[in-house]
């Protein structure tokens, strides 16, 4: 299931080349992520680090194809997918998309770690809702 949002290039993101700044790509990217990973998986990240979980990123692989300009309003796109190594892995194909032309594109790994310290895992919570996610298709 491909999730979406939409957001709008702000003027302080933009840079001297009147291009957004590469920085901010992915923190929009993040945005959508988090908002997927709260409404659809069900996983809070203030509840669940009360809990002692953390879920973070391990991993991530971005291209730049073309740059947003102030104001755009683009759509930031967020898709599951699991690891086909069956590793406890969340990747994350992710795209920000400007008048149907894909402006940047990117892969995120992250997992769950005890607050605590100790080895990745995905609690059963995140587990039931993947079981049908399809796999990871590409090298990261």
């Amino acid at each position: 299931m491909e999730y979406s949002k939409t957001y709008t290039a702000k003027a302080e993101h933009i840079d001297v080349q009147n291009i957004m700044d590469g920085l901010y790509y992915p923190f929009y990217m993040e945005y959508c992520r988090h908002d997927y990973i709260r409404e659809v998986l069900g996983f809070d990240f203030e509840e669940e680090a009360k809990n002692g979980i953390y879920m973070v990123l391990s991993q991530y692989k971005i291209s730049f194809l073309r740059s947003l300009k102030k104001d755009d309003q683009f759509a930031v796109t967020c898709t599951l997918f699991a690891d086909p190594a069956g590793l406890p892995k969340l990747h994350f194909k992710q795209a920000i998309v400007l008048n149907g032309k894909v402006m940047t594109k990117a892969v995120f790994t992250g997992t769950c770690v005890p607050a605590s310290g100790g080895r990745p895992y995905l609690p059963a919570s995140i587990l039931d809702k993947i079981a049908d996610a399809p796999k990871l298709d590409m090298e990261i």
